[in-house]
């Protein structure tokens, strides 16, 4: 049974959260202070510690430098710029109050199973964390959660290798930096690498640019060219996009990875090459290869190591961390003052889904740059809808509407985490479902039962805003009579 370690002044919440937990299979033990919790207790034996922030005598961020348990943060609205900062210290996650019993639930159950995760014995050493951060600040890379140092690690494993590596991610994740950071880590950094994004470059034109042509090959090759490919002897060639290779170069790229040797458009004699493959893509290549829309033999090839790349959205505190990097480098390339991000741009950043991923983040930062005459930054400027991300919490907590039993079932976690995740699916279908498409859902499922007054406090924003989305997404509001049935 996962031992809790809960600290905090209020004994109606202290009381509250404590019952919550002890129905769900914890073990909880309680104090109203740091200094009662470091006297009375060895810190160390918990599996988590929940400590509010404000508390009397030391504030809660003094627990995460007295313990090696996670540490997670509860703190009002009203402090959210103290909370984020609190995650700056180490602390493992921080959750507003007032919380959701559900999202109170999940937190601790996400953070117990990472950490248990995290304590699972390694055949490999470890890196320490000069290591990683030496990997990291060479290559531009910044954050430190676990799916990046995970990432550093794997890094630093296969760069000094020959091993042809796929890097997979969503658009705007930095796939390309992870290529150069592979590249600068291993026995090439001195040659070239070459990158190369194939969904840029017409389809007629592919393959003469990667394997280069002779002179008269076809029309209008007036002399000889070397090709990517062969620029990249001796170095690295990273292809981006590899998945909108059309399947004639598909063929060609097999027969190079198999037998490190080209041959150019129009020649007959072929040449050796020796070039490492590095190749990226947002898509489902085995997926792809199944459909027969890539090569089978080509996605084993070059699926010899995997590196997963995590989207912005999974990466924690690290959100804050690249957003403050991002605007130190703007207002230094823009020669501008530096600024600082406010309280609502800080809650902006670190609850905004980000489709775009980084790339989309650097966007926003730069605009938002551009555009400030002072030296805070708002949300406004961001182009952020802070109504429309207070959407993003209800989603999939609306426990009037979820049809879930009222108790929770308490033969085990994984009964009770398997309980809440069908009722979630239940009223969110899509994990990918967009903030525009579940506001459209909500309101179409509800508007029969619910005044728009309901419908808009269900939703976290005023009146005037429900109205407004629904002139700009076309959800016409039903005429009493409809609902009646005349």
């Amino acid at each position: 049974m996962p031992k809790i370690l809960l600290v905090e002044d209020e004994d109606v919440i202290r009381l509250a959260l404590r019952r919550l937990l002890e129905r769900n299979d914890y073990q909880v033990d309680e104090a109203d202070s740091v200094q009662k919790a470091l006297s009375t207790f060895q810190v160390n034996d918990y599996d988590l510690i929940i400590s509010d922030l404000r508390l009397p005598g030391a504030p809660g961020t003094d627990l995460i430098s007295k313990t090696e348990a996670p540490v997670l943060i509860m703190t009002s609205y009203a402090s959210l710029k103290s909370a984020v900062d609190s995650m700056k210290k180490g602390a493992i996650d921080y959750i507003a109050k007032p919380f959701d019993h559900d999202e109170m639930l999940e937190t601790v159950e996400r953070i117990i199973a990472n950490s248990a995760q995290d304590n699972q014995a390694s055949s490999a050493p470890e890196p320490n964390s000069s290591q990683r951060k030496q990997i990291a600040d060479a290559n531009g890379m910044i954050g430190s959660c676990k799916a990046m140092q995970q990432l550093y690690d794997h890094i630093r494993r296969a760069a000094p290798t020959d091993a042809t590596i796929l890097v997979h991610g969503e658009t705007g994740t930095g796939k390309e930096l992870v290529a150069r950071a592979i590249h600068n880590q291993s026995t090439r950094a001195n040659k070239a690498i070459i990158c190369v994004n194939c969904a840029a470059i017409p389809e007629t034109l592919i393959e003469s640019e990667l394997f280069g042509y002779e002179k008269g090959a076809f029309t209008g090759a007036n002399t000889s060219r070397i090709g990517l490919i062969e620029a990249a002897d001796g170095g690295t060639l990273f292809l981006d996009e590899i998945g909108e290779l059309p399947l004639e170069a598909q063929a060609r790229l097999l027969r190079f990875i198999q037998e490190d040797e080209i041959r150019r458009i129009g020649s007959v004699e072929s040449s050796k090459v020796n070039v490492r493959l590095i190749c990226a893509t947002h898509r489902d290549l085995k997926e792809m290869a199944h459909a027969g829309e890539f090569r089978e033999d080509l996605f084993y090839r070059i699926n010899v190591m995997k590196l997963e790349l995590p989207p912005l959205r999974e990466r924690g505190k690290d959100i804050l961390e690249l957003a403050e990097a991002l605007l130190k480098n703007r207002c230094g390339k823009m020669k501008k003052p530096l600024m600082h991000f406010s309280p609502k741009a800080i809650q902006a950043i670190t609850t905004y889904i980000w489709p775009g991923n980084i790339r989309e983040l650097e966007n926003a930062i730069e605009r938002a740059v551009i555009l400030c005459d002072r030296k805070e930054i708002d949300n406004e400027l961001l182009d952020i809808d802070l109504e429309l991300v207070d959407i993003a919490q209800i989603r999939g907590r609306n426990n009037e509407f979820n049809n879930r039993p009222s108790s929770v079932n308490n033969n085990s976690s994984n009964e009770r985490k398997d309980s809440r995740s069908k009722a979630n699916h239940a009223n969110d279908p899509s994990e990918d479902l967009s903030l525009e498409d579940y506001f459209q859902r909500f309101v179409l499922e509800h508007q029969d039962s619910m005044s728009e007054t309901e419908l808009a406090q269900k939703l976290g924003v005023s009146r005037k805003c429900l109205w407004e989305r629904r002139q700009r997404l076309g959800i016409p509001r039903k005429k009493v009579s409809a609902r009646s049935g005349v």
